[in-house]
């Protein structure tokens, strides 16, 4: 570790690029785009943060933080970069429901505290992705069509602003409402207090079909999501598979759909509603079944190891047979597109929001297009075509689902994951709260005039 002078002063470990465990320290979950931080500061509470922030003020340095790196699409170059994975506290109250994790608290971490009170966050389906992150997108979850978006059920939370000023903020506050749903844009979240759920178990588990029932697929899960109950949070996804060893025998190197199920109530009935599929022809796997929620992430296994990746999405007003033939015609073995096609139910519980900065409540259906990572920070080839064929039935995007490809962070971009309205008054919140945009290595809000 450098003995340089002119470094934040904290009680965490604080690396230049000549120290050993520079890289170490940088190194997250994306593989294909890393932080090149002058600084980075491996904060240990929030004081440490504090003194981190009110340095790169002082210098005018930018600021990125980083958890377990699930989320990077825009890397800082230069300035400072925040690890915040030592900052892993967790404290549950039984009595109120709720929860208080620290900055670095994983997803997988909170369920199993959660789990020893037969309880469970609003988590999403990787247990290695940090929690706060996922809920400064939004944080859309395995069961969010019966209890809507993680962000929704936020009590509280800390923060340090740009002018190294540690705020706490309830619902009512100004900041509060900008912030989730705004990702990193108004400084660091050292801590948040969040709801949990009393739910101990859930039927689900993946429904897979061989490629001769891909299309056939799609369109059985698109009609039948047209009558489940809000207590049903389901998606399909289309892939192929790698030929690799972690992958099992009879699913590498299959081109197949994958139907995922995560309900909320007793297993005959989570029988009665997955019979439907069943019936679209023989899977190549079918574990539905009654699981402790503690075991949710087994619903849709994400990969467990870093990678790279990129990724646009389309939030939809409808899902129709036209646009799954453009995403399929596409996106099919030898297509233009070499992607992963995951579609996601909304609606439910999704509709109704709080007081924060979530827009396209009235959207249907998130198409998500999963690719390797472009030419340096430019988009992979095809994507521009897949939103291009969604336009018709489009109403905006997600910018919590969109990786990599930082080159194309502009301001429009940023834009098109709000209405206009917000926009506006996030902008505006920006300008007083950040008006030197210290806090723009993300999908960037710029000060407004």
């Amino acid at each position: 570790m450098t003995d340089t002078a002119m470094q934040p002063d904290v009680t965490g470990p604080v690396f230049t690029p000549e120290d050993a465990g520079y890289a170490e320290e940088i190194a997250g979950f994306q593989t294909a785009y890393t932080h090149r931080p002058a600084f980075v500061v491996g904060a240990r509470h929030a004081e440490d943060v504090r003194a981190a922030v009110e340095f790169a003020a002082r210098h005018d340095l930018a600021v990125a933080v980083q958890s377990t790196g699930h989320g990077l699409s825009v890397a800082v170059a230069g300035g400072v970069l925040i690890t915040t994975g030592r900052m892993d506290a967790i404290t549950v109250d039984p009595r109120t429901r709720t929860a208080r994790v620290g900055a670095g608290v994983r997803a997988g971490a909170l369920v199993e505290a959660a789990a020893g009170y037969g309880l469970a966050p609003l988590n999403g389906s990787s247990p290695s992705v940090g929690l706060v992150g996922y809920v400064l997108g939004g944080g859309l979850g395995l069961l969010a069509r019966e209890f809507g978006y993680a962000a929704d059920h936020v009590r509280s939370l800390d923060l340090v602003t740009a002018d190294g000023r540690m705020r706490t903020l309830t619902q009512g506050d100004e900041l509060f409402g900008a912030v989730l749903g705004s990702g990193g844009n108004f400084g660091v979240v050292t801590g948040l207090e969040l709801d949990l759920v009393p739910v101990t178990e859930i039927y689900g588990g993946q429904l897979v079909f061989d490629t001769p029932l891909v299309g056939a697929a799609l369109e059985a899960w698109r009609t039948w999501t047209a009558i489940v109950p809000s207590e049903l949070t389901s998606t399909i996804a289309v892939l192929t598979y790698p030929d690799i060893a972690p992958v099992p025998d009879s699913l590498r190197g299959r081109h197949v759909a994958s139907i995922r199920i995560a309900f909320e109530g007793p297993d005959e009935e989570g029988e009665r509603w997955a019979a439907p599929l069943r019936q679209i022809g023989p899977r190549l796997r079918d574990d539905l079944r009654t699981m402790p929620y503690a075991q949710s992430h087994t619903i849709h296994s994400d990969p467990p190891f870093p990678h790279a990746y990129a990724a646009t999405n389309a939030l939809l007003s409808e899902l129709t047979p036209q646009g799954l033939s453009a995403l399929r015609a596409l996106t099919a073995p030898g297509g233009r597109v070499d992607a992963v096609i995951d579609i996601r139910h909304l609606g439910g519980a999704l509709r109704h929001g709080g007081c924060t900065s979530i827009d396209h409540r009235d959207a249907d259906y998130l198409v998500r297009v999963i690719t390797g990572p472009g030419d340096g920070d430019r988009a992979p080839d095809g994507l521009a075509a897949v939103r291009e064929a969604l336009a018709p039935w489009t109403i905006g995007h997600s910018l919590a689902f969109l990786y990599g490809a930082g080159g194309a962070a502009d301001a429009a971009q940023t834009a098109a994951g709000y209405s206009p309205h917000t926009y506006r008054r996030l902008t505006a919140a920006k300008a007083k709260y950040d008006p030197r945009n210290m806090f723009r290595a993300n999908r960037n809000i710029a000060p407004g005039s």
